[in-house]
């Protein structure tokens, strides 16, 4: 079942080599992240440097050279923290980023696995068949969201 309609694509746009790369998450503690990322979701650590007082990594998931997550941490100002949600819709109260979405190939085992590893469920899976996805929605230690979704029929 095709989830949208999607355009052809635009070779002659002079924006034609735009690709996705990555998505920046800053956090108050870089070690903690990174632990996290790499425990919690088996996240690879590509690389690793400094930029001025705050260290950086590139995060890939476990199979997925293509998509990584910076870890922007430590250094001044310190980040503000996030608000804990208690659901969704609590989440869309504020403006801007919202999450970024892992896809998963079944749900049901993610989410056990997630919670035999004590990762906080923001949103247990549901179904979104205007899009023909199941989704979930969990949380790093310091609140940003993360968005899994399974293509479903």
């Amino acid at each position: 079942m095709p989830t949208v309609n999607i355009p052809a694509t635009r070779p002659a746009s002079p924006f034609a080599s735009m690709k996705g790369h990555h998505v920046a998450v800053r956090v108050p503690d870089f070690d903690v992240a990174v632990r996290w990322y790499t425990e919690k979701l088996d996240f690879r650590v590509v690389h690793q440097w400094p930029y001025a007082d705050q260290r950086l990594a590139y995060l890939a998931p476990a199979t997925d050279n293509d998509f990584f997550v910076e870890i922007l941490g430590d250094g001044q100002p310190r980040p503000i923290p996030k608000p804990v949600y208690s659901d969704l819709g609590d989440s869309l109260r504020l403006a801007g980023f919202h999450h970024f979405c892992l896809n998963v190939a079944d749900m049901e085992a993610t989410v056990a696995e997630l919670r035999r590893r004590e990762v906080h469920i923001v949103t247990e899976p549901f179904e979104l068949p205007v899009i023909g996805r199941k989704l979930a929605f969990i949380a790093d230690p310091f609140g940003n969201l993360i968005e899994l979704a399974q293509v479903v029929s």
